[in-house]
């Protein structure tokens, strides 16, 4: 079983703009994005990458914990339930306790990011708490076990915008990040703060039933050309 925390980076202005500049990215920008950020993971314990498909099997439950001033659930849950419409073959749903969670969401305050990743995250007070928000993901070749994310909602709407949406969807497989991914949320180096078309794309090939958890690399490249035209005509 991997535990994957995939922090978003410390170097993420606070007056991010809404998005960048798009271009139509080609299929092979895609593919190559798809690779990127699907494989792999942006940290790994012990260097270890996991080059083989994880996803979650069957509906990803959430459990939104408002732990910040400012109640945000609200705006979680809309963008959690949206994803149904946005990534065909993945289903989610909002639960009412904790213990029916696959996928935890903590919305914090800046003052309790830390102690929220140390006490909720990994119960561990020598824990490393990384990045302005971040996601822990727990997985092995049969799928994803579950996943917990971090959110801070009171260093302005763009860094919320951004963490809420950037963990989620990293919390749902594409771990991975690349600095040459410029119509990409998964880089670091982009302003986009929204769910892009390049990253919707990602996520329907990755959701596509015909792509199976534990699937290796080099075995699935033949087919994701047909599930990127899929994608596009979905």
């Amino acid at each position: 079983m991997r535990n994957i925390i995939k922090p978003s980076a410390a170097i993420l202005a606070l007056a991010l703009s809404s998005g960048q500049p798009a271009h139509a990215a080609s299929d092979s920008e895609v593919i190559n994005g798809f690779n990127l950020t699907v494989f792999g993971a942006e940290y790994s314990p012990f260097g270890y990458q996991s080059n083989y498909i994880r996803k979650f099997n069957g509906t990803v439950r959430f459990y939104i914990h408002n732990l910040a001033s400012r109640n945000r659930a609200g705006d979680v849950k809309a963008f959690i339930l949206s994803l149904n419409r946005a990534i065909h073959g993945l289903s989610t749903t909002i639960v009412s306790s904790p213990g029916q969670a696959n996928f935890n969401v903590y919305i914090v305050d800046r003052k309790d990011y830390v102690s929220t990743v140390k006490d909720k995250i990994y119960r561990n007070p020598s824990a490393s708490t990384p990045g302005r928000c971040l996601v822990r993901t727990v997985f092995s070749r049969s799928g994803i076990r579950r996943s917990d994310a971090v959110i801070v909602a009171d260093e302005g709407e763009a860094l919320f915008d951004r963490c809420k949406a950037e963990e989620i969807l990293q919390g749902l497989g594409p771990l991975n990040e690349h600095p040459s991914l410029r119509e990409s949320m998964f880089n670091d180096r982009t302003r986009h703060t929204k769910f892009t078309r390049f990253d919707r794309l990602i996520l329907n090939m990755l959701y596509d039933p015909r792509l199976k958890n534990g699937a290796l690399k080099e075995n699935v490249q033949a087919l994701l050309p047909d599930l990127l035209r899929d994608a596009k005509r979905r």
